[in-house]
């Protein structure tokens, strides 16, 4: 599998990227650059260094944790581990999450964690509110007051062990109120309902999706890895002249998708709605560069996606 290899560090709570498998990286020096003036990831997650010192315990604690992360050779970073990484990937700006977790004392703490990842690199990090969906209304707001800390954005919202049933149907469309009334994104994981199974793939339907995307008009709704494949749908007259407000991110689309996908999206979509997002630590971005180019994207779609599409969603 091409990447990095993450290892702790002896005597450091950590994870740093240490063992490149891949000769060429694509850097500022090497030519991302001439892409765009800034390179926006919109799709990373990082972790306190006490869960990734820790993570056996954390996972026993949280079965959704555990089904992701629970293995060693998951990947994992903290804040200083994904600015390094940046740097050696010529990235300007991530925005960050963290994970849904049940237990909200750990939300709060990984949460506050994305608060002072901010604060520690204010020019790098663009932190969403990760919401935990096993609470009541202290979920909601909690992520209200979290936008007047310092939060950007709400997001990943995930229903990695429940899908997206009735259950968790009216905390979902009380967060997108939430982000309505603050003018800021909501990002969605969502996942395609065929092909083969992997740690995070959910029960998912489309019609659920498209449900919630009618009764939420107003949002800014930003679709994980393809929305799961919704954007093939806005062929469809009735779809595409409601969706002008819905973004797809590229999130683990090499390990989902051939290159193809980048061309045909941006026949559909047009080049506005389409934001590069790395699910890093997951892939390195330079993966996606060389996957958008395979896919004879040129350098004016390449710069959109890249970079200027975020700029201007979160008004950079």
């Amino acid at each position: 599998m091409s990447g990095w290899k993450i290892l702790l560090q002896k005597g450091k709570p950590r994870v740093t990227l240490l063992v490149r498998q891949e000769d060429s990286i694509i850097t500022k020096e090497h030519g991302l650059s001439k892409v765009s003036d800034m390179i926006v990831d919109f799709h990373t997650h990082i972790f306190p260094p006490e869960v990734i010192s820790d993570r056996a315990e954390f996972a026993n604690r949280d079965p959704a944790f555990e089904h992701i992360y629970g293995s060693p050779s998951a990947r994992m970073v903290d804040a200083e581990g994904l600015v390094e990484a940046m740097d050696e990937e010529g990235v300007d700006k991530a925005v960050v999450f963290g994970f849904p977790w049940a237990d909200a004392g750990v939300c709060k703490m990984a949460n506050a964690y994305l608060l002072e990842a901010k604060a520690r690199y204010p020019e790098r990090i663009v932190p969403f509110y990760t919401p935990s969906l096993a609470g009541g209304k202290q979920t909601v707001r909690r992520a209200a007051r979290s936008l007047d800390e310092g939060m950007q954005g709400i997001g990943e919202v995930a229903f990695y062990t429940s899908g997206m049933g009735r259950r968790q149907w009216s905390k979902l469309l009380d967060l997108a109120e939430v982000a309505i009334e603050a003018g800021v994104p909501l990002l969605l994981h969502a996942n395609e309902s065929v092909g083969h199974n992997y740690p995070g793939k959910t029960d998912m339907r489309l019609r659920d999706l498209w449900r919630f995307i009618e009764q939420t008009e107003g949002l800014t709704l930003v679709l994980a890895h393809w929305g799961g494949g919704l954007f093939f749908y806005e062929l469809m007259k009735s779809v595409a002249k409601r969706v002008t407000s819905l973004y797809y991110d590229t999130a683990a689309s090499p390990f989902l998708y051939s290159s193809k996908v980048y061309r045909i999206a941006a026949d559909i979509l047009g080049p506005e709605r389409i934001l590069f997002g790395s699910d890093f630590p997951l892939i390195r971005p330079s993966r996606y560069r060389r996957e958008m180019e395979e896919g004879g994207l040129s350098e004016e779609l390449q710069r959109r996606i890249m970079g200027e599409n975020a700029c201007k969603l979160l008004q950079l």
